[in-house]
């Protein structure tokens, strides 16, 4: 074979090489554990990926980043805009958790510039005597501390949690989602 047409052969082969690792790279499936939770009444969905605080991170699954601590400013004035968010989480009761804010629509359209995916988790305990039942809004968190039901601690836990479905949105654009459970309540 003369070194022309073996040089061309090797080029091709190379280059369909290269054009099958990209389309492989393209074509790459990741499965994320989701986690439901509520948003005015409404079933959310959202990822975590990264949490502050060592064993909530290895609770969680998701990588410890001490860094993201330094998202809660000490210096913030009342009614300064933040990057981070509350998340509600329940500490004694079996319930998804309840944001205050999501993004709508999901994906580039979103509208809500309340919406941030970083989240200050204030933990929620239900008071002893008191029958839990599930909260599906942080109007109904924060009716419930005002009867005397349950307990509210902001935490300086900071999670990273993009919410990637709603019941009103679907799913993030592009996003495949396969439920193992398909009832929508969390």
């Amino acid at each position: 074979m003369k070194p022309s047409i073996l040089s061309a052969l090797l080029l091709c082969a190379s280059l369909s090489a290269a054009c099958a690792a990209q389309a492989q790279v393209s074509g790459d499936i990741v499965e994320l554990p989701l986690v439901s939770g509520w948003y005015e009444g409404k079933v959310v969905r959202y990822v975590t990926t990264d949490v502050s605080d060592k064993k909530a991170a290895a609770d969680m699954g998701a990588n410890y980043v001490p860094r993201l601590a330094n998202a809660i400013s000490q210096q913030r004035q009342p009614g300064q805009p933040s990057a981070v968010e509350r998340i509600y989480s329940f500490a004694n009761f079996k319930q998804g958790g309840v944001l205050p804010s999501s993004p709508g629509p999901l994906g580039a359209g979103n509208q809500d510039l309340n919406y941030s995916p970083l989240w200050q988790v204030h933990k929620v305990t239900w008071l002893a005597g008191k029958q839990p039942h599930v909260l599906k809004s942080e109007e109904e968190v924060l009716a419930a501390e005002e009867a005397g039901q349950v307990s509210i601690e902001k935490t300086n836990i900071i999670v990273n949690c993009p919410v990637v479905f709603t019941t009103q949105s679907g799913a993030l654009p592009n996003m495949r989602m396969h439920l193992a459970n398909q009832d929508p309540e969390p």
